[in-house]
């Protein structure tokens, strides 16, 4: 069993209420410092109480998810963003005055305190006191996705499905049931498509309320501030979108056209994407949740008995939530425990081979949440996602090669492996379309719903637009980007899939020529936590940070030469 770290500053037993957290700020704030070495003292017990707020905001987070249909779990949620964050953020703001106005700021270590500190400054920057309750209001309001999403069901037969259950059907060698099941999943997500676009409406406003207050002509040049993003641009994200155009979506639209002569269909309908071109049944790795589990526990032992031991961990300390079901929210995730040093994994398994790759993804997560447990500050372990989904992305490759524990049979370990490498490259031009179409809505603040179908559907083409007919179904089409979680609730958050993507197509192929060093260096990468750049990360796991066409051309011939090996 693990237990959460030993407090030497605020009490064991805290109860997170503002009563009783607003001494602690008032004596962090009024503390006098006379040294480095209290200076020190004061950010390790503000680091401190800030794990264990953080700790108590995940479980409140990770109970709502797991049953959105409880009152009591939502309003829990909801006490600690309308109660307790609005309170803590002028707080947050003096302290962090308080730090950067210190006459021993300068004095502290340079190397060490780099990063954390350009982000203490940015943050100084950012704040505005009348942003506190829009914010509130946004935290609020962006939870309303996994609420009507996940009250989302179908009936197929005489049975109920989750749209995650549901989406099983989609890879029936039988065409018509795979039609069948397309058509429902679609029509219920078509049945809340004004709801949602009300509530993203709200949201957009609500975003850029928050940009103007702060200055900023719009939301999408806020966010890229927000974020951190100290090593690339706006303009940086277009040479991104243009190179996977170019490089990604011709190989994507050759693999359709086999797709196509394979499955013998004059044109491919979007029911017609998921099914194994064989015509072998689905890939099914495993029966049910616990077996997922048992099964990534030991894949993650035969490549690194560290890895293995991290899931048995979490195992042992009921840290997994892995089964679809009515009334869950969608998705998946690795959620940091602050102060535990473990992470919660939560998603929505229909015992599909996507739902491997799901595993393993948030297993990367979950290695990195171990990784940096112990760096010595909080704030040192919150990683950009630039950074975050190279742990993850690179874990779905590297583990590869222990699939076996998943597959008895050679020839559907081979499919895995291929479904896997074209993942692999589907997804970039996936994310640079989300990427892409967020850049439009935040730039055009004023758009209406039909000005955000036109622009989505502009978008969406260039890249193949799934590289199917969409003729007959075009409200489909168009509605697409509502199925995407991350635009209602993580804006702007996309992007770094596509950059960690690269990255860990990098990862792979140094773990391919040598396995032992290459998964050292990403291991060493990880363990740094946030106390690097995002391109000095990227060199320690021996790769580069760098998504022009050159690069994304030669990784993309690399993953293309390994899929035609399996053939």
């Amino acid at each position: 069993m693990i237990h959460k770290k030993t407090r030497t500053y605020i009490p064991a037993t805290l109860d997170i209420k503002w009563e009783n957290l607003e001494p602690i700020y008032k004596e962090l704030l009024e503390r006098p410092i006379n040294s480095v070495e209290e200076l020190e003292k004061w950010l390790h017990d503000k680091s401190e109480l800030e794990a264990a707020l953080e700790e108590d905001f995940a479980w409140r987070y990770i109970r709502m998810t797991c049953d959105t249909a409880s009152e009591e779990l939502l309003q829990n949620f909801q006490y600690f963003a309308t109660e307790i964050e609005p309170k803590i953020a002028p707080y947050g703001n003096e302290l962090n005055k308080k730090l950067v106005a210190s006459e021993y700021v300068d004095k502290l270590d340079k190397e060490k305190y780099f990063i954390f500190l350009r982000a203490v400054k940015k943050a100084l920057e950012l704040f505005r006191e009348e942003n506190i309750p829009v914010q509130t209001e946004i935290q609020v309001e962006q939870q309303k996705y996994q609420s009507i999403t996940g009250a989302m069901s179908v009936h197929i037969g005489d049975k109920e499905f989750t749209l995650e259950q549901a989406s099983v059907f989609l890879k029936d060698t039988n065409r018509t049931k795979r039609q069948e099941a397309w058509e429902k999943i679609t029509a219920r997500r078509l049945q809340d498509k004004d709801q949602l676009n009300e509530l993203f409406d709200h949201l957009r406003k609500l975003r850029h309320t928050v940009a103007t207050n702060a200055g900023f002509e719009n939301f999408r040049d806020y966010m890229f501030q927000a974020l951190g993003r100290f090593d690339y641009t706006p303009q940086d994200c277009y040479a991104f979108h243009a190179a996977i155009e170019t490089e990604i979506v011709p190989i994507l639209r050759e693999q359709a056209e086999k797709r196509k002569a394979a499955l013998a269909l004059p044109t491919l309908k979007p029911w017609d994407m998921d099914v194994d071109v064989s015509g072998k049944p689905a890939l099914k790795p495993f029966n049910n949740g616990k077996e997922l589990i048992e099964k990534s526990i030991q894949c993650f032992s035969n490549i690194n008995r560290y890895l293995g031991e991290r899931l048995e961990i979490m195992k042992d300390n009921n840290l997994f939530d892995v089964e679809s079901r009515k009334g869950k929210a969608p998705g998946g995730y690795n959620y940091p425990l602050s102060e535990t040093g473990a992470p919660f994994i939560f998603m929505n398994s229909a015992n599909t081979f996507r739902d491997l790759t799901t595993m393993v993804h948030e297993g990367g997560h979950a290695v990195h949440t171990f990784l940096t447990a112990d760096l010595e500050l909080n704030d040192f372990k919150h990683c950009p996602s630039e950074v975050a989904e190279l742990a993850s992305m690179s874990m779905e490759l590297i583990s590869m090669d222990n699939w076996d524990v998943f597959f008895d049979n050679e020839e559907d370990l081979k499919r895995a492996k291929r479904d896997q490498l074209f993942d692999v490259l589907k997804t970039l031009p996936w994310v640079a379309v989300i990427d892409q179409f967020q850049h439009w809505i935040y730039t055009n603040p004023d758009h209406t719903d039909a000005d955000r179908t036109t622009a989505w559907m502009e978008i969406y083409e260039p890249f193949g637009a799934g590289f199917v007919d969409w003729g007959e179904h075009p409200e489909a089409e168009a509605n697409l980007w509502q199925k995407q979680l991350h635009i209602f609730e993580v804006p702007f958050y996309y992007i770094e899939y596509g950059m960690a993507q690269l990255g860990a197509i990098a990862v792979w192929k140094n773990y391919k020529e040598n396995p032992e060093k290459g998964l050292q260096q990403y291991l060493d990468a990880l363990k740094l936590g946030y106390t690097k750049t995002i391109k000095e990360i990227y060199e320690t796991a021996g790769i580069k940070f760098d998504f022009s066409a050159a690069y994304v051309k030669e990784l993309a011939e690399f993953v293309k030469a390994e899929m035609d090996k399996i053939n």
